[in-house]
């Protein structure tokens, strides 16, 4: 695989590191391909439980396409229905092991198509945000596609039309993080969340994933009736019967993930 982009087991986390500093961790074919094969990476592995996406280096995150070829960037094979930038979120969005974006420097553009395709984020307050591509004549298209079920759309709007940054507090604000801290914390608070997600029930999770993204395009009688078949069909794994049961011994669960 490039090193563009480094795969490192950390525990149980697997982080996914884009490894282009020298060009703001911009996104290429390589680095949408090692994105990809981390996600895939992360689910074939047992013992992986939690996904950490970031960027090397302190001043981007992912700063969007790779312009310094824009005619790679956003040439298209028009025989092909989809993009690999596109599948690459088609498949975030079918996983099933929670993923927290770590966001150390500026995230723009397609960067932000990353930033939502994760589960959680947490920030460097220090960070900037945006979507400026009209100011280069194209758009945020594919990154709208998960963006709209995240911030509200006259914030959506505004960022998209007028392309103008925005920092780290108002992203916090529109719900695109959960936390926002001093450089200097970043790591801990990061680290902070894996701790919370490691010890809890991976089928419990992955289940529970599963159903979110299932219930998100039902109405509400639609998504109570699946949700109550899912609950007792939760109950009949192992993860459960062991969670009561050490919930009754007064211990901490031995999760069989299964």
């Amino acid at each position: 695989m490039s090193n563009q982009v480094l795969l490192e087991k950390r525990d149980r986390a697997l982080w996914i590191t884009i490894n282009r500093p020298e060009k703001r961790n911009a996104l290429n074919a390589e680095v949408i391909a090692g994105l990809a094969q981390g996600y895939r990476q992360a689910h074939d592995d047992a013992d992986i439980r939690v996904i950490v996406l970031t960027g090397a280096g302190d001043k981007a995150c992912c700063a969007g396409a790779d312009l310094q070829n824009s005619g790679a960037a956003f040439a298209m094979d028009f025989a092909k229905p989809n993009v690999d930038y596109a599948d690459l979120l088609r498949l975030s969005q079918s996983a099933t092991k929670p993923s927290i974006a770590r966001v150390g420097g500026v995230c723009m553009a397609g960067g932000m198509g990353l930033l939502c395709m994760t589960d959680m984020a947490v920030a460097a307050d220090h960070v900037q945000f945006g979507l400026p591509e009209v100011k280069v004549g194209v758009f945020p298209m594919q990154v709208m596609a998960l963006l709209q079920d995240i911030a509200p759309k006259r914030l959506i709007a505004e960022w998209s039309l007028t392309g103008e940054p925005f920092d780290a507090h108002a992203a916090k604000h529109a719900g695109l993080l959960n936390y926002v801290v001093p450089a200097a914390d970043l790591d801990a608070k990061v680290d902070w969340l894996i701790a919370r997600l490691v010890d809890k029930s991976p089928t419990a999770i992955r289940r529970g994933k599963y159903a979110m993204r299932a219930i998100g395009a039902m109405s509400f009688d639609e998504s109570i009736a699946y949700t109550e078949s899912q609950i007792a069909l939760l109950a009949l794994t192992e993860d459960a019967k062991e969670g009561l049961k050490a919930f009754g011994e007064k211990r901490k669960p031995v999760w069989p993930g299964k």
